[in-house]
C-alpha cells in the first residue's frame, strides 16, 4: 500500500473533515465507506484496537490514527510519530 487509505462514512463529520484536510493539502487517500460495507466496517474495528470510531486513518508504513484532528494528520504526515 503506497498511499493512504481512511475508513468513514458520507455522515460521518470528522470523516468530511478529514477528507477536506487531505485534498487541500494536496495528500492522495482512498477512501473506504464502511456504511454500506460490512467487511470494510469490521477492518476498521479491527486497525482501532476496537473502537468504532471513525475515521481509521491507515498509513502506507501501517500506523493507525482513529478520529485523528487536523494537527494530528498534519504532524503525522510531517514525520511525528509521537501522536
Amino acid at each position: 500500500m503506497d498511499e493512504i487509505v481512511m475508513y468513514g462514512a458520507d455522515w460521518c463529520g470528522d470523516c468530511r473533515r478529514a477528507k477536506v484536510w487531505f485534498r487541500e493539502n494536496g495528500v492522495a487517500f482512498t477512501e473506504v465507506d464502511v456504511e454500506h460495507d460490512e467487511v470494510a466496517r469490521d477492518r476498521a474495528i479491527e486497525l482501532a484496537g476496537g473502537r468504532k470510531n471513525i475515521p481509521v486513518v491507515v498509513f502506507p508504513d501501517g500506523a493507525v490514527l482513529v478520529e485523528p484532528t487536523n494537527a494530528q494528520l498534519a504532524a503525522r504526515l510531517a514525520g511525528d510519530t509521537r501522536g
